[in-house]
Parts: C-alpha cells; structure tokens; sequence
C-alpha cells in the first residue's frame, strides 16, 4: 500500500486541496478496508461501549484546530479502534434498545457517491435526473403507505424535521395568520418532538392538548372529542391530531380510523407519527395492525429505523400536496426558473434550500436489494419480537403491559404483592443486570406512574441467536432478583 504524506496533494501548493487520482484511490481503499473489518466485528463487540468516565474522556478530547496535516491512518485509528467503540452498539445485532437502525452497508456506498459528485439538488433545475431519482423515492413511499397521487413529500434529516414540516403545513392550511386561537392534540404517549416541532412552528405550549390514553397506552377517542369540544366552546380554533403508529415507549398503535372518522368530522388536520411503525405498512399481511394509517392527512416516516438506513433519514409525506407547497414555496431572483408543477422541486416543499443529496441512500440499497427483500426483513423482525415476548411470559415474575403489535413491548418484574415502587425498582434492577451483561442491550421508559422495560426487535443484524441471548439473560437475571428478595 502507497504512504500517504503528511499533507495530501502537492506540498509546494499550499493553496490547492487537489489529490491525485492514486491517493484518492489509496484513501479510498484504507477507508473501506477500515470499515469492513469493523462492520465484521460488530457480533464480536460488547452491545454497549459506554464507560463510566465519558465525560472526563470527552474534556480530555478536546484540541485547538490543527495547523499541519496529518496522514489518514493515523486518524483512523483512534477513531475507529476507541472513539467509536465508546458508544452504544447501535449497528450490531444486539442493539434492542430504543428504536434501532442498522445502517446497511449499500447505504453508505451511496453516501459515499453522493458526497464525491457532490451535486446540488436542492432545486430541479440544478439535477434534473437526480431530483427525479429522490421523486422516484418519495413516490414508492407514498405507495407502499397507500397514499393518493395527490401526495408530495420531502426526505429529511429525521422524524423531528417531517413532524415540524407537517405542523407548518397544517398551520398554513387550516390557521393562516390565527395561530394563538389554534389547538393541536396529541397523546400522553406522542414522541417528545411532537411539543417541540408545534412551539418551534409558533403553537406554544398552552395550545397542546395532551389526551389520556387506554389500558394499552392507545390514544382514547372519547376524551379527544371532549378536549376538542372543550375547546371548541371556548373560542378556540383545534386544527390539528398527532397520533401514533407504534409509539416509543410501549408500541402501542393509536386507533387511527377512528381518529380519521373524528378528524374527518370536525375538520381536523390527521398526522400520524409512522416513525418507527409505519414501514411495516409495506408488508401486505401486516396493513391490517395500522388500519387507517393511510388515511391521514400526513405521515412521518423514519427510513433510518422502518428501512434499516444510517441515522439521519427520515421522510414526510402530505396527501394533498399543494398544501405542503403552498406552506414552503418561495422563489428569488437569482434563482432559476420554477419547473412545470408536475415536476418535483424539493426546494418548494420544505424548509431548505441548501441540502445534501439524500435520495440517493434510499434509491440504490431499494434497486440492490429490491422491496421484497426489506419487507422479508421488516416480517422476520416482527416475528422474532412476538416470539420474544411469548418466551418472555414464561419467565417467572415478568409481566407485559400488552403483545407487540409491531416489534416493540414493554414489561415489567414483580411478585404477589409487590408495590409499584418496587415494581419500578426491580425493573430498572433487572435492566441493569441484563445490561451488565452486554449480549444485547436493553432501555426502559417511565408510563405514568410505572416503570417498563422495553424490547424494541429492528436492527437488519439481529436474528434468532440475538433473540435467544435476550430471553437468556433476563430469564437469568429475573431469576436471580426474586431469590435474592427471599
């Protein structure tokens, strides 16, 4: 292998950032070689990387900006052999904590392409083919979810940016310049990012309901008809549901044809939070767990979760697509000029101007792969997440809040008689140990007044091996807390 100098390119030309074609390749080839052997040992890393003196770890990291250069193999290695070791294992197949991802290697590929041409493709004009490459996407979103034609989308950086885009567009639909008389709802249960998007999008706190949720953590109906009607008698304009398909913390799907049947009735703006739920939509056999799903007026989707892409890729998609236009379209002088309205123009229908090009992560691992192999994978996951939880229901003391729909439960560890207080601690207790035991990695989410533990089954790596350590250790680690109670 060629040494690659200190400073890359002719060091007598300061000025020029320029590599030769042989130290591209040579970059290249140390870069992939790196990643390789690192994605390949990713079964063979402890679950969690995280130490107990990060943050003295981190301050210890910190450097003023380097004046000279520095050759590529020495800055690999610190990051790939510790720094990125000191973190969860969220790309090995242990990871069934939160909601995982994966980050399939194709998808870095494309990264890869897409930085190196580096093309603009924040307006059509600019990319003609590659922004029909990202509409071509969006298009195979909307019809997996069961959208109209009428639909147009966005890809973003995540769930947070679609939630946000989507509550501007319903603002600007249903509000116009009357936002403090607007009020939008949303479950106990809705992701954190639903608050945060509706006060960065001008609906301040004072405005969002927050609607009691069932025996299942699914959004009740009847109180959200009180709530609007509430709030209806006082002056108040409600313009706007956020529901769940697959919640965080438990799972759980709200009704969503019976909030589309409300919605449709008080003229309501439905958007449903699909991210970590809604690709399972894709697999026919499953449509009927988000049973209205496709009715709502908008939807977030997370292809860094539902499609196993790296972090950073989430999608919105709006049924009536001129109104997702009508909230962002804008134009300059120095721009050129707007497109036919049958062309996409990512630009007019979302916040950025400046963007990467992410349609390119989504489109080539989907032309690699093909659909059915991510629908294979999205059914074999769900299965291994309810065979997870019956194997669990056997294991003394532990108990399910309610059967995966999808391939996310909660439970918690208890005995006859045991308080809610020491329901919670032998919970959490029970999370650690499993945890110490770094063959998967596990998290846990406070409900109401409880505490659960979670088993969210959604990395590309983890099959049934993965599934069987699971069970194992908290078998094993249940078992040892209710002896050591005796």
């Amino acid at each position: 292998m060629l040494s690659l100098v200190a400073v890359p390119g002719d060091p007598h030309d300061l000025a020029s950032l320029e590599l030769s074609a042989t130290e591209m390749r040579v970059m290249a080839r140390t870069v992939v070689d790196r990643l390789v052997d690192h994605i390949t040992s990713l079964s063979d890393l402890p679950a969690s990387g995280l130490v107990e003196d990060g943050a003295d770890y981190g301050r210890a990291m910190r450097e003023p900006p380097p004046e000279q250069g520095a050759e590529l193999e020495a800055l690999l290695a610190p990051l790939l052999d510790d720094w990125a070791l000191r973190s969860f294992n969220c790309a090995g197949p242990g990871y069934l904590a939160y909601v995982p991802g994966g980050g399939i290697f194709p998808a870095a590929l494309a990264d890869l392409i897409a930085d190196g041409i580096n093309r603009y493709t924040g307006v059509w004009n600019a990319a003609p083919a590659l922004v029909q490459l990202e509409a071509n996407v969006l298009d195979w979103l909307r019809d997996w979810m069961d959208f109209p034609a009428t639909t147009r989308g966005l890809l973003t950086t995540g769930g947070s940016m679609a939630t946000f885009t989507a509550i501007v567009t319903a603002r600007h639909k249903l509000l116009g310049p009357a936002l403090r008389e607007g009020v939008l709802y949303t479950s106990t249960q809705a992701h954190h990012c639903v608050a945060k998007a509706a006060q960065l999008a001008g609906i301040l706190p004072d405005r969002v309901r927050v609607i009691d949720v069932d025996e299942c953590e699914r959004l009740r109906v009847d109180r959200l008809a009180e709530a609007i009607e509430v709030d209806r008698r006082a002056g108040l304009r409600p313009f706007m549901v956020v529901s769940a398909a697959g919640t965080t913390n438990t799972g759980a799907i709200d009704p969503l044809d019976a909030i589309a049947d409300l919605c449709a009735t008080e003229q309501l703006w439905h958007h449903c939070d699909g991210a970590y739920g809604g690709f399972f939509h894709m697999c026919p056999e499953l449509r009927p767990l988000l049973a209205g799903l496709s009715r709502a007026d908008s939807l977030t989707l997370d292809p860094h979760k539902g499609l196993f892409l790296p972090f950073g890729t989430g999608a919105l998609l709006v049924r009536d697509g001129e109104a997702l236009r009508a909230a962002h379209a804008g134009h300059a002088g120095y721009l050129p000029p707007l497109p036919p309205s049958d062309i996409y123009n990512p630009a007019q229908f979302g916040p950025e101007l400046s963007r990467p090009f992410r349609g390119l992560r989504l489109w080539l691992p989907l032309k690699l792969f093909g659909a059915e192999r991510f629908r294979a994978a999205l059914a074999e996951k769900r299965a291994l997440a309810l065979q997870c939880a019956e194997r669990l229901t056997a294991v003394a003391g532990l108990q399910l809040l309610a059967p995966p729909p999808l391939s996310l439960f909660a439970y918690q560890l208890g005995w006859d008689g045991a308080t809610g207080e020491q329901r919670n601690a032998a919970t959490l207790a029970l999370l650690e140990g499993v945890n110490r035991r770094n063959r998967v990695l596990l998290t846990g989410a406070p409900v109401g007044e409880h505490f659960y533990g979670r088993v969210c089954v959604l990395c590309f790596r983890t099959r049934q091996a993965n599934i069987d350590a699971c069970v194992e250790d908290l078998g094993a680690e249940a078992a040892a807390i209710l002896k050591a109670r005796r």
